[in-house]
């Protein structure tokens, strides 16, 4: 390495000298004189050999390593040259690679690049500013690309892009069978077990849950079902979208049909639980009828003057419910006023036992009275019977009970005072008063005494009532499948 950098200077020296001498013998030659020539030519191969050892540099070497003094002279603009045609030769070799950008035409001079040409659409020739703007050594681009207008050629790339797709969808054919196929399969397997009665009627607690189940069984299957089809088909990413999509959908109807959404989760809930079984009577917010049907939005009363009364599900299941047919025994009470210088010992015994004595009242648990309240004119007693409600009117065994309490006490010399009022005049109030009046006062004209018909003892019939019964039946058999609720399921009361 020492001995090629010692010589590197003489011979350096010596190629430009060779190279004149050179230039001389070709005019030699030329002139005819061959002899001469020959000779030249062997010493001129020797230093050539010498020049092309491998001690020395090589001859393009030497011609391609200028002089201090040439290198300062032509370094600046053959670098800023060999610059820009290597951009240029980039940018012609990405734009080859682009469809649609193969015509673009790029010039470069000092680092600023000028586009040219036509392209079929405004974004291709925005692509081409921004690509040659990232490449490195880049001052500034001039767009001057021209975006085509025939409508032959802008229509073209449509084309080019519809058949690359019906290209496409034929390649992906077979594919799209196998994945249509294997989803069908296992849609149709959810369909056959959603559809056996078995175990879905084995595990609900009626046949409304049962079917909620076979709906969500079938879901479920359609979902695993499209799953794997887009599994098969790679395209996994899409079912995220199709998911998030369907979130935000769901989202809204869900605002939108929030009062349906919250009667259907109530009527789940009532149907489960069942707090009250058809045909039961009971008292809802400030509503009391018969129940006739719970529907998976409303539940149907039937009131005693045969009036429907519909509830929301979800007012049902957030007011207190009175059931007054789960305990058949229920208590009815009542309340008579006798006069306050009674025997009010006798009047609570003569009351007690002819309500003890009547055979719609139940000896278990017996019948009671006692003193309610000392009135300004009477004295209030209070009476109590229990009766089995499954074969015993209520409201009618009160109104005998009450009809017969009073029948014994007026029989045994009790009377029933109405209210007395005491009125209180001034002395110039009533002297104004009566001075109206003549001295002479006309006698009043007794009316003529009535024939009060004797009431009897003999309780009336306070069965239930049939008609009440068969109505009710023939609303419950119209109902059809609506209806939630089940006779032989357990209620919420015996489930506890």
């Amino acid at each position: 390495m020492a001995v090629n950098a010692t010589r590197k200077g003489p011979q350096r020296a010596l190629f430009p000298t060779l190279l004149w001498h050179a230039r001389g013998i070709l005019s030699f030659c030329t002139g005819g004189r061959t002899a001469g020539c020959v000779t030249i030519l062997r010493s001129l191969a020797i230093a050539t050999f010498i020049l092309l050892s491998p001690t020395s540099p090589s001859l393009a070497q030497l011609a391609q390593e200028p002089t201090q003094g040439e290198s300062a002279q032509t370094a600046p603009g053959d670098a800023a040259a060999a610059a820009d045609t290597a951009i240029r030769y980039r940018l012609e070799g990405i734009f080859g690679q682009i469809e649609g950008l193969s015509s673009v035409d790029v010039s470069v001079h000092y680092g600023v690049v000028t586009l040219g040409g036509e392209v079929q659409e405004a974004q291709l020739a925005s692509r081409a500013r921004e690509l040659a703007g990232s490449l490195e050594g880049v001052v500034a681009v001039n767009g001057r690309i021209m975006v085509e207008t025939s409508l032959g050629e802008r229509l073209e790339p449509v084309y080019d892009r519809l058949e690359d797709r019906a290209a496409q969808a034929l390649s992906y054919l077979p594919l799209l069978m196998v994945a249509f196929i294997v989803c069908i399969a296992v849609i149709v397997f959810g369909l056959y077990l959603a559809s056996r009665s078995w175990p879905w009627s084995r595990i609900a607690p009626n046949a409304f849950i049962a079917d909620l189940l076979r709906q969500v069984v079938r879901i479920v299957f359609f979902v695993i079902g499209g799953v794997l089809a887009l599994d098969i088909l790679g395209a996994t990413a899409l079912l995220g979208t199709l998911l998030g999509a369907a979130g935000i959908v769901g989202l809204a109807v869900g605002f939108a049909v929030r009062d349906t959404v919250e009667n259907y989760i109530a009527s789940i809930l009532l149907s489960i639980r069942q707090p009250f079984r058809p045909k039961d009577l009971v008292k809802i917010d400030a509503f009391e009828g018969f129940v006739i049907s719970l529907t998976s939005r409303a539940t149907i009363l039937m009131e005693v003057d045969g009036n429907h009364i519909r509830i929301p599900n979800a007012t049902v299941f957030k007011s207190a419910i009175t059931n007054y047919t789960v305990n058949p025994q229920r208590r009815f009470t009542f309340q008579l006023g006798v006069s306050a210088d009674s025997d009010l010992d006798l009047a609570l015994k003569i009351g007690l036992e002819t309500i003890a004595g009547q055979d719609f009242i139940l000896d278990d648990p017996e019948a009671d009275a006692w003193i309610e309240e000392l009135g300004d004119s009477n004295v209030v007693l209070y009476f109590v019977g229990w009766i089995d409600q499954s074969s015993t009117n209520w409201a009618k065994a009160r109104s005998e009970a009450m009809r017969l309490v009073k029948r014994a006490l007026e029989s045994n010399g009790f009377s029933l005072p109405e209210p007395i009022y005491r009125l209180r005049f001034d002395d110039d109030d009533l002297k104004s008063a009566l001075s109206g009046f003549s001295g002479t006062e006309e006698k009043p004209v007794e009316p003529a005494p009535k024939k009060v018909r004797e009431e009897t003892g003999i309780p009336q019939n306070t069965d239930i009532d049939p008609s009440l019964q068969r109505r009710m039946e023939r609303e419950r058999r119209s109902r059809g499948r609506g209806d939630l609720l089940s006779e032989t399921a357990p209620t919420e009361f015996e489930s506890e």
